[in-house]
């Protein structure tokens, strides 16, 4: 089971794991856009909070995404603190959640659909956001209180920074600029054979966004919220795409080899990869159905050695600089917005990665790992969970 994108050129593999079972589960009473909620209502482990500012110790251990702990910032935090920063990349959600449940780290930079496996798990703690400042107003409001990290109430992450999954195209080729993705998806498509899909079982959660729109009469309100129907139905349209795509990307490289070498001239990306093929021709859109999306934030380790170094970390790199240098350097939209208005540089930015335009991110239902109940707020449906989603991937691949 692969859960989370394989950050850049990182060169990520698919590996088996168990489903994700979670129970006493209920959605809160906002359902809609992207996936945001009054947080959820769920049976964890009741692990404790950190209370109180303390003495910092002499080392911090983080597993992060490759890019998000650089020397440019973390040597003047070493500077700042004391505390020496020790880095441990890792390459996909799976690898994050095993190296947590080892108690040998202190801060994982998670994504949202590691999120509720760590938090069921009892491997990460609620944050106590008075310790970090720099969580404040700033913050962009759809970072906030997501579903993915935001349990009965209490916050288990410190975002960081989000992207769509966008629909890239190559204009000399699609001449018409598309709106929707029924050219990606539709038997008929006229550019059928030059498609290009995303490898991994959340993908599943692209189809069910597109019947979402196409199907409104499966009942489909949140494309992680399946029932054995509705996977059914999204399962028969991935089965259909199979027939026109060209290839399938796990790697980001390779994705963009695709793309350049004329392989591939239209499908799912990100923006960074479009940006990173440095030609004006490929151009990009969020189609009118919306689309799937990540969200990475900072979480604690339940058994941190450091958690007062965690905490200064959490903090320093949520000020609008090291929050805009991170998301320089991996090519997302950061989530302190104050970094939008620091120079034109981090102006151009933000504006490329759409960075403080929530009306463009209350399109994108960000990843989330789908569990038996059903998040999108029925108690009277069994949805399926990730491991019938990797189950049924392979379906459509074989």
């Amino acid at each position: 089971m692969f859960t989370g994108r394989p950050k850049m050129l990182a060169g990520a593999a698919f590996v088996a794991a168990a489903a994700l079972v979670l129970t006493g589960c209920s959605a809160g009473d906002d359902t809609a856009g992207s996936g945001s909620t009054g947080g959820l209502s769920i049976d964890v482990p009741d692990v404790a909070m950190h209370s109180a500012m303390g003495d910092m110790e002499k080392e911090l251990n983080i597993v992060a995404w490759s890019g998000f702990v650089e020397p440019a910032w973390s040597d003047q935090f070493t500077a700042d603190t004391g505390c020496t920063v020790n880095r441990r990349v890792a390459g996909t959600s799976d690898e994050m959640v095993q190296l947590m449940r080892t108690g040998d780290y202190d801060l994982v930079s998670a994504s949202g659909d590691a999120s509720l496996r760590l938090i069921a798990g009892g491997d990460v703690a609620p944050i106590n956001l008075d310790l970090v400042p720099n969580f404040g107003d700033d913050i962009v409001p759809g970072m906030k209180g997501q579903i993915y990290d935001t349990i009965n109430g209490k916050s288990y992450g410190v975002p960081i920074g989000r992207g769509a999954n966008i629909l890239q195209y190559n204009s000399e080729v699609v001449t018409e600029a598309p709106t929707s993705w029924d050219v990606a998806w539709e038997a008929d498509s006229p550019y059928a054979g030059q498609i290009i899909g995303y490898d991994a079982p959340i993908y599943i959660a692209d189809a069910a966004v597109y019947l979402m729109a196409h199907q409104p009469e499966l009942g489909i309100t949140n494309p992680y919220a399946l029932d054995q129907t509705q996977l059914d139905a999204a399962i028969k349209l991935l089965k259909q795409q199979n027939k026109i795509v060209s290839e399938y990307w796990a790697d980001p490289a390779a994705q963009i080899t695709s793309f350049m070498g004329g392989t591939t001239n239209l499908g799912t990306s990100w923006e960074i990869l479009r940006k990173l093929t440095g030609d004006e021709k490929f151009k990009s859109v969020l189609p009118a159905e919306g689309s799937t999306g990540w969200s990475d934030a900072w979480m604690i380790g339940a058994e941190s050695k450091s958690p007062n170094c965690a905490y200064a970390w959490m903090d320093y790199t949520s000020s609008p600089e090291v929050n805009g240098a991170i998301a320089m350097n991996f090519g997302m939209a950061p989530a302190n917005a104050a970094f939008c208005s620091l120079n034109d540089e981090a102006a151009a930015h933000c504006d490329y990665f759409n960075a403080t335009d929530e009306e463009y991110f209350e399109k994108v239902w960000f990843w989330t790992t789908p569990i038996e109940q059903c998040i999108d707020g029925r108690t009277d449906a069994t949805c399926t969970n990730f491991q019938q989603w990797t189950d049924a991937w392979l379906t459509v691949k074989s």
